[in-house]
């Protein structure tokens, strides 16, 4: 026999969950949350996932709604349970994706008198979520329904921000003892329970077009530019997109600028900038200063086209994007807030292609930089950018790659990813936090088969996003080694502050131990050989998870890649 729990504010929540499409939660183990862990266990058409560390379950639930798109919920007990939360909170929010934070916690009766447990936790994630909904306590017995409908109007309120902006919304919960009791039936009204009507549309095909008067004055000084760059950042991969940039590869006074995390690729674009910018002298960086910049997309890797620029700046720079408009460069000029989908297909209709040197002088310095980057690679001594070179070709057609933060990312950005390879990196707030948690999550929500490639002090820092009993057989990490944050090396500064050791943090520890604990199958290498042999079979889905390490000198790595850039420049 199914039971439920007696508290009404339980109840609520999780019908309004099942009313409006939730189909997998994320709880925490607590003793606060136990009306809401026994509701939502009763629920057949709601998955209930099960981590114990709560920063890592809301990393695990960030890779999953990564994936989906869709809304996922997050429960936990009260007190300093649900700050822990707060990293994948923010990265959340800055990287839109939708997130229920459902928090359990004391009446307010007994906030701050000294009992366990309890902390202030209305508002606790402040203006890195969209809304914050501090609900009403129900007691046990009550019969208020003006109460009850306005607690329901509450939760769907929070549940329609989620949906509709695409963001973390915190439901606070406040729950009185008794925690376990039930019943054997729903008790509260079913009619207080809706779905989300959207004020907002949500498909392409309902979105609201642009005025066409008022993108004519904007066609006219595109058409007139003879410089122009489209920039396009984080993007999930989008088949139109892709098509409707290839559009623009006609038009020779425009250059497309990629990256890997953009999931777009042509051979007319731009994918890897630092390897086009970072060479250029004072002269040539001015013939790439552009008349407008015309950006998509979310957060850019590349340090150095923001430095790029912020210093020559574009006379015109308009950014595309539904919700938020960022002006990364200090100069943006309009927001068009629509989808870049929808913008373009209005926009090509009004725009005309211009006589230009300008694609074809930069696509000439592509061509020439990538000839000097086959032969570095070929030449290079073994370090974290000659196994960068080796494990991107290797990545599996169709599958997923998940990339750490930091150097990582980085060094992933001067390599060609395969263009059917899903790429994610946790760049809302670039922290090197969950990246493990992220891609376990990701890889349960998808079908293909996930590698995420991490450093050593990313991976040890989220080493307890192991403990999850849901990662599939065919899931993959590659941890390269360095024995420390390397990227402390490349920076200015820190070698020279006598205090290096405490950037860089070295630890001398490896992941065999942990390996072994968590059931990964476990290879380590130290050189290009042994690298490329046990990459042959590393793919193969058999057996359960695997983890390769990967060690590289220390000291050799930012003398590489300060080489390859040198390089670049002869």
């Amino acid at each position: 026999m199914a039971v439920y729990p007696t508290h009404k504010l339980a109840q609520q929540i999780i019908l309004s969950c099942k009313e409006n499409g939730i189909t997998q939660v994320v709880v925490s183990p607590g003793s606060r949350n136990a009306p809401l862990i026994i509701g939502f266990n009763q629920e057949p058409s709601i998955e209930l996932l099960s981590v114990v560390d709560e920063r890592c379950a809301a990393f695990f639930a960030l890779g999953i709604a990564q994936q989906t798109r869709k809304p996922i919920a997050l429960i936990c007990s009260s007190g300093s349970a649900l700050l822990n939360y707060f990293p994948a909170v923010a990265e959340a929010f800055y990287s839109d994706i939708p997130l229920l934070i459902i928090t359990a916690d004391r009446p307010k009766h007994l906030i701050d008198i000294g009992d366990g447990q309890t902390i202030q936790q209305e508002n606790v994630f402040g203006a890195h979520v969209l809304a914050s909904i501090n609900l009403e306590e129900i007691p046990l017995g009550n019969n208020d329904v003006l109460l009850e409908k306005r607690v329901a109007n509450q939760i769907q309120l929070g549940l329609q921000i989620a949906i509709e902006k695409k963001g973390p919304i915190h439901i606070n919960v406040p729950m009185n003892e008794p925690l376990y009791d039930t019943v054997d039936q729903w008790t509260i009204d079913s009619s207080l329970i809706k779905c989300v009507k959207t004020s907002r549309p949500l498909s392409l095909l309902e979105e609201t077009p642009l005025e066409v008067e008022e993108l004519l004055e904007f066609a006219a000084v595109w058409n007139a530019s003879k410089k122009k760059i489209v920039l396009v950042g984080a993007n999930p991969p989008d088949a139109l997109l892709q098509i409707q940039l290839e559009h623009l590869t006609k038009d020779p006074s425009v250059i497309v600028l990629v990256e890997n995390t953009a999931n777009l690729s042509h051979p007319m674009f731009i994918n890897s900038i630092d390897k086009i910018i970072f060479p250029l002298d004072e002269d040539s960086l001015e013939k790439f200063q552009p008349e407008i910049l015309l950006t998509l997309g979310g957060m850019i890797v590349s340090k150095k086209i923001k430095q790029q620029l912020r210093k020559l700046p574009p006379k015109h720079h308009w950014h595309v994007d539904a919700k938020r408009g960022y002006d990364s460069y200090h100069c943006l000029e309009h927001h068009f807030k629509i989808s870049a989908q929808l913008f373009f297909s209005q926009f090509f209709f009004l725009t005309k292609e211009r006589e230009s040197d300008f694609r074809d002088f930069w696509l000439d310095k592509k061509a020439a930089r990538l000839e000097k980057h086959a032969q570095f690679v070929a030449d290079c001594e073994f370090s974290d950018f000659k196994v960068m070179a080796t494990l991107i070709p290797s990545i599996p057609e169709h599958s997923m790659l998940q990339l750490s933060n930091s150097s990582i990312i980085r060094y992933a950005q001067l390599f060609d990813v395969k263009s059917s390879v899903d790429v994610f990196c946790n760049r809302g707030t670039s922290g090197i936090d969950g990246s493990t948690s992220t891609a376990i999550g990701a890889s349960v929500a998808s079908d293909k088969q996930v590698v995420l490639i991490t450093g050593d002090i990313s991976f040890l820092y989220d080493s307890n996003g192991l403990w999850n009993k849901y990662i599939p057989n065919s899931f993959r990490i590659i941890v390269i080694n360095n024995n420390g944050g390397g990227i402390f090396r490349f920076i200015p500064g820190p070698q020279s502050s006598n205090s290096l050791e405490y950037f860089e943090t070295p630890h001398g520890l490896t992941a065999k131990q942990l390996s072994a604990m968590y059931g990964f199958g476990y290879s380590k290498v130290e050189n290009t050989e042994s690298l490329e042999n046990t990459l042959k079979n590393f793919y193969l889905v058999e057996g359960g998870p695997k983890l390769l390490e990967i060690f590289t000198p220390t000291i050799l790595n930012d003398t590489v890649l300060k080489s390859y850039f040198k390089n670049l420049k002869v």
